[in-house]
């Protein structure tokens, strides 16, 4: 018989309407009633915390993958953990840039809290258990599951507020569908090495500064005043910035300060193409992050400081060219 364990962290899924709005106070336990997992499937469950995702820290998502870890050392065939999706991306990758076991981890939530007349979070809770107990899923690393689909965690995006298809991974696609009892593989994406991140300690800093008509370099060197060890741009289009912008990455560059350029386009890669915009920042040394989201691109960023502070530049190569 399969063995899966849930850790419960709050979010939409365990949320129920009050006075005030909507909070996150329904326990695991409960969660899992509501799923009504396979009888040939054990089930064990944890909370370790009852917050939106919004309100997590880098130390919280820390936290959590120690957890994981500790809950697959228990013997476990997989762990599934449930959170707000406002984040889910970013925990998701976190936990795939150190996972270095072949049982998953599973993230998964909900669009519509725990007392709605029509949750979705039962149903994704059990799809998400089903996955984490399934040989389809080994070797895949963290992966999210939503809406009958699981996605690997690089390059997986929240891309609706509310419906219930909220996840979609552009360009990528999806790497296994659920079909009524079955759990088939659609894709087995490349992986890079995992990071040998010491989880115990702090992450450096890293910034996200947005690109717009119009942005000058004030941001960015706030950034760095205020304790960056590194910033990502979110550019425009495929990795364009305005000269200001392009000026002062050049000079944090020089500087020391890395520099890597996501975009804000929710779909396709960053690449120097124009000799002011891309290419520029290019030959100012600036790192360009493929298709990874800007908030993906700063925890990669912050773990390639935290592993190879004098360079990080060999961290970014390996894993930016999966």
């Amino acid at each position: 018989m399969a063995r899966v364990h849930l850790i419960a962290t709050g979010g939409t899924i365990a949320s129920r309407q009050g006075p005030d709005g909507l909070s996150a106070v329904t326990p695991a336990a409960e969660l899992l009633a509501a799923a009504r997992p396979p009888a040939q499937l054990t089930v064990t469950t944890s909370d370790l915390g009852t917050v939106g995702s919004f309100a997590l820290t880098t130390s919280d998502l820390l936290d959590l993958v120690l957890e994981a870890r500790r809950c697959l050392g228990e013997g476990v065939d997989g762990v599934v953990v449930t959170q707000g999706t406002d984040t889910m991306e970013e925990s998701a990758y976190l936990a795939d840039l150190v996972h270095d076991d072949p049982r998953p981890i599973v993230f998964t939530g909900a669009q519509r809290p725990f007392d709605s007349p029509s949750p979705d979070g039962p149903g994704n809770l059990a799809d998400a258990l089903r996955v984490a107990s399934s040989r389809a899923a080994r070797e895949l690393g963290a992966l999210l599951c939503f809406d009958g689909l699981a996605f690997a965690a690089r390059g997986v995006r929240k891309i609706d507020t509310l419906r219930s298809g909220a996840f979609e991974a552009p360009g990528r696609g999806p790497a296994i569908r659920l079909a009524g009892e079955s759990v088939l593989t659609l894709a087995t994406p490349a992986r890079p090495s995992p990071l040998p991140l010491d989880l115990r300690a702090e992450l450096p800093r890293v910034d996200v500064v947005a690109c717009y008509l119009g942005a000058d370099a004030s941001l960015l060197h706030a950034a760095v005043r205020a304790g960056a060890a590194g910033v990502v741009l979110q550019a425009l289009g495929a990795g364009n910035v305005p000269p200001a912008i392009a000026e002062g990455a050049e000079e944090l560059v020089a500087g020391g300060v890395p520099v890597l350029v996501c975009s804000r386009v929710p779909s396709g890669p960053v690449a120097p193409l124009y000799a002011a915009g891309g290419a520029r920042l290019a030959r100012g040394g600036v790192v360009f992050a493929g298709d990874l989201s800007p908030w993906q691109g700063r925890l990669l960023l912050a773990a390639a400081l935290a592993v190879a502070p004098a360079d990080p530049q060999q961290v970014l190569a390996r894993h930016l060219t999966v």
